[in-house]
């Protein structure tokens, strides 16, 4: 199935799965659905009974406090499942949305299951999805939690260059970003106004701009320096 293409690839780059591990990924049963930006995909108290496959586009997972505001906890792209937890917590705990217009691929939890029963390899290729999702929420704790608001966007500029360069959708300069300054605050706890500042301040300095969903790298080394960036914890490059 050519929507599961994109699965295959990422899991290849990082387990030792085989042509029948990936035969078997291919026959998955999948249904595909256009998504409009904003579109919820799964909902705090939700009980899902299928995993959704990120084919194009960019989803988050959020949470939003009872006075009203919104905390982005992860922001996902093209050959992500942000959602496997759902395999084995059957009750959603946060907000699953379309932050872009997305094509989605949705598989039932039962083939999902049969599957990494029969195909260790996979088993530990998704495993390896669900640790490599830990490790980016501890970066993001410490950025949200120990960095300036210059070196939190910094950082997380490029986090998302590199994520989109390992599924080759990225490039060193130029990347597509398809969130607003108040989506950008509430990934790195600012508010709208004091975002608007630091892109500012940051365009002033040749780092960066950020226009019309698009992000545009100036001084990258220099901005790698500003933001304390290290692609250590996205382990990217595994010994197979």
């Amino acid at each position: 199935m050519i929507h599961l293409e994109t699965l295959v690839r990422k899991l290849r780059a990082n387990t030792k799965i085989d042509d029948a591990d990936i035969a078997a990924i291919l026959s998955l049963p999948i249904h595909v659905k256009e998504v409009a930006a904003g579109a919820p995909i799964a909902l705090e108290g939700d009980r899902p009974t299928q995993c959704c496959l990120v084919i194009k586009g960019f989803a988050v997972r959020s949470k939003t406090t009872d006075s009203g505001k919104r905390q982005i906890l992860s922001v996902h792209i093209s050959g992500d499942i942000p959602d496997l937890q759902s395999l084995h917590l059957h009750v959603m705990d946060h907000d699953f949305k379309a932050l872009s217009d997305c094509t989605l691929g949705f598989i039932g939890h039962e083939p999902i299951r049969a599957l990494t029963r029969s195909r260790l390899m996979v088993a530990e290729a998704l495993w390896r999805e669900t640790l490599l999702d830990a490790a980016i929420f501890r970066e993001w704790i410490v950025n949200v939690g120990r960095r300036s608001a210059n070196q939190r966007l910094a950082h997380f500029i490029l986090e998302m260059r590199r994520r989109l360069e390992l599924v080759g959708l990225g490039s060193d300069r130029k990347f597509e970003l398809p969130m607003t300054q108040m989506d950008l605050a509430d990934t790195l706890g600012l508010t709208p106004v004091h975002v608007n500042r630091v892109i500012k301040a940051l365009r002033a300095e040749g780092l960066l701009d950020i226009r019309k969903f698009v992000v545009d790298l100036g001084d990258a080394e220099a901005l790698i320096k500003m933001g304390d960036f290290d692609d250590l914890y996205l382990h990217p490059s595994p010994k197979l």
